[in-house]
């Protein structure tokens, strides 16, 4: 009946179980590729923006020197003195934002137009602009200062093709030429923009791509020049506020884009962490690749909303399974519960009840029809054997009545004897006390009154011993209070005050003032928040007693330095209304393995210090007062003790 059963829940779970899994796992596996790809469109989208961008300077550094050579001024001071034009192309480059301007007269051309197809264009009418690769030497002739600005020292980059350079000091320029028709004047007029190090240029490329980056979006982009693979201006930082200027791109992002001419679209390590990146060639006026240009975001944020995304579905099916499971399994429970009523039926009769039947099993087709016929077949049986087994029934009642009464004497007896051990225990324990109180009390007294004498007798001359004989005194004293203690744990009664009706505030603050000498003798805060809370009924000396303890246990607790808090407020347990005093400090709080076994007596954390009787007394006497003590270690370091106990009926103090 259990392998059908099993069977059957197979068959309607399979689908739920197996099925469901296999799918959400195709489906997550085809949404996470889709994922992908969006990133990738977007990031190829930012690609596009940026070329559109760098295409823009360029062209837009083309047209300036177009504007320039077609203007009057420009024929003006073409045909004045040499110093006039070095001023007014000064002017001009300062105001175009160029880094260098210059004029080249047609003869001198030559050797121009030979070494840069730009100014070769140029001479032919056409003006020009490209993107070329100065030397050092050529960058330092064309403006002073220009070859130190594009100088950028190589940092060695984990995943980059070995290279044994130690700096790369050419300059990646947008090289723009127009020619220049003037009478008795042809030539070429040439200026650049020196892309190294050019900040500007790069961050409004990300500005452009990433307008949210500084906002705190998803999308934390970066974009990056590179002059071949090294990174010649950057917004990729190497730390917090140094960009990542030297470093280089990988091998094989050098291999598929500068070797093989290819737009990379893939993920990619980027100085220091993972990017959604997107590189493309830059090629040169001669048609060769020079550089990249990049452009990616932060793969961070898109993984986290992938797993989110993930833990979601996973938490959607597993709510799915755990409410279909439960609804599965009871309507196969109506299938199979009178069955397996049915047979333990059976069972039952097998093993001699003939008593037992299936009764209503709540169905009411077929198997329902079954399990009545059994039934009246089992009462028909019952019947005929009812007569012999009336006698062995009535004899097993006897005799459970008997075994049940001898029971019954048996727990009696053993509760008693309990009672007696637990009593015997008790006064052997007052007896012993008080036996070894009186035996410590008496030399205590003999050892007391001899220092007493011998301070008497030597007068001055014990001043050279005052010490030894105050310490004397002090361990006396010391042996004194562990006897009482122990008198207090054995006949705490004995010790107590009249209980009455306490208002707990200035009950805790005379206890403040009692041990402030102890709080002043070293670097301690106490802070108090003391909230309307109702009187109790209690001793008032056991109390101060119990509060007196848990303030020196605090203060040896954080070793003379710290903050002690002590709190009270209302405080409602069990639904019953009350009163609460909360003792905390900010020492290293108890061991994990010893914070149940405070409260046993004679335990202490304190090595060879104290009895270990203060909180187990303390205990005792909360809960005489019906009242309730606990101790636990405060997230935020520290023990912290409260001690609850019942408000009395009145809320305010008798007349």
């Amino acid at each position: 009946m259990k392998s059908v059963r099993l069977r059957l829940l197979f068959l309607a779970l399979a689908p739920l179980v197996i099925l469901m899994p296999l799918l959400l796992l195709l489906g997550m596996t085809r949404w996470n590729a889709d994922y992908d790809k969006v990133l990738i469109a977007n990031v190829e989208s930012d690609l596009r923006i940026a070329e559109q961008y760098l295409a823009r300077l360029m062209a837009g550094t083309g047209n300036d020197l177009r504007a320039v050579t077609d203007s009057v001024e420009f024929a003006q001071v073409m045909a004045g003195g040499e110093a006039a034009r070095r001023s007014y192309f000064r002017e001009k480059r300062d105001a175009l934002g160029l880094d260098f301007l210059y004029y080249l007269p047609r003869a001198d051309a030559g050797p121009h137009a030979s070494r840069w197809p730009v100014v070769a264009a140029a001479m032919a009418g056409e003006p020009e602009t490209q993107i070329d690769i100065f030397p050092p030497e050529l960058l330092e002739g064309l403006q002073p200062g220009l070859a130190a600005r594009a100088r950028v020292p190589l940092i060695a980059t984990e995943a980059a093709v070995p290279t044994t350079r130690e700096v790369e000091d050419r300059g990646m320029v947008v090289h723009a030429a127009s020619p220049v028709m003037l009478g008795g004047r042809e030539g070429v007029l040439v200026g650049g923009i020196l892309l190294n190090r050019n900040l500007q240029f790069i961050d409004t490329i990300n500005a452009l791509v990433y307008l949210n980056a500084v906002t705190g979006g998803d999308r934390q982009g970066t974009a990056t020049l590179f002059l071949e693979d090294v990174r010649v201006s950057t917004n990729v930082r190497l730390f917090e506020d140094v960009r990542a200027l030297g470093t280089r791109g990988s091998a094989a992002v050098r291999g598929a884009v500068l070797d093989e001419g290819r737009t990379w679209l893939d993920r990619a390590f980027v100085v220091n962490d993972w990017y959604v990146s997107a590189y493309m060639p830059i090629t040169d006026s001669f048609g060769a690749r020079v550089g990249m240009l990049y452009v990616g975001f932060l793969e961070a944020p898109f993984a986290a909303a992938k797993r989110a995304a993930y833990v979601w579905m996973m938490a959607a099916f597993a709510a799915v399974l755990l409410l279909s499971v439960p609804i599965f399994l009871w309507l196969a429970k109506g299938i199979f519960a009178p069955l397996e009523r049915m047979t333990q039926t059976m069972r039952d009769v097998g093993r001699g009840n003939l008593s037992a039947r299936n009764g209503d099993v709540g169905a009411r087709d077929e198997i329902g029809q079954v399990a009545g016929h059994l039934d009246d077949l089992l009462d028909q049986v019952q019947d005929r054997d009812r007569r012999l087994r009336a006698w062995n029934e009535e004899l097993n009642t006897r005799v459970d009545q008997r075994t049940a009464e001898l029971r019954a004497a048996n727990a009696k007896l053993e509760e008693t004897f309990q009672q007696l051990v637990m009593s015997e225990k008790l006064a052997s324990i007052g007896e012993i006390t008080a036996g070894v109180a009186h035996e410590i009390n008496n030399p205590v007294a003999v050892i007391q009154g001899n220092m007493d004498v011998v301070r008497e007798v030597l007068g001055e001359a014990a001043r050279p011993v005052a010490t030894e004989i105050d310490l004397v005194d002090r361990q006396v004293g010391r042996i004194q209070a562990i006897v009482g203690k122990l008198l207090q744990f054995a006949r705490p009664n004995e010790f107590s005050d009249c209980a009455e009706m306490v208002d707990l505030r200035p009950v805790v603050e005379d206890s403040l003032v009692l041990v402030g000498h102890v709080i002043a003798k070293g670097r301690i805060t106490v802070e108090t928040e003391f909230d309307p809370a109702p009187w109790v009924r209690i001793y008032p000396g056991e109390l101060q007693q119990v509060i007196i303890n848990l303030i020196m246990n605090a203060v040896q607790a954080m070793g003379g330095a710290g903050t002690l808090w002590l709190a009270l407020s209302e405080a409602e347990r069990e639904g019953r209304r009350g009163a609460q005093i909360v003792v905390r400090d900010s020492g290293p709080g108890i061991p994990d393995d010893k914070i149940a076994a405070v409260f046993d007596p004679f335990f202490s954390t304190k090595q060879a210090e104290g009895t270990g009787l203060g909180l187990s007394i303390s205990q005792t006497l909360v809960q005489n007062a019906g009242g309730l003590i606990s101790v636990r270690n405060h997230p935020d370091g520290g023990a912290e003790f409260r001690v609850w106990l019942p408000a009395v009926e009145e809320d305010s103090p008798p007349l």
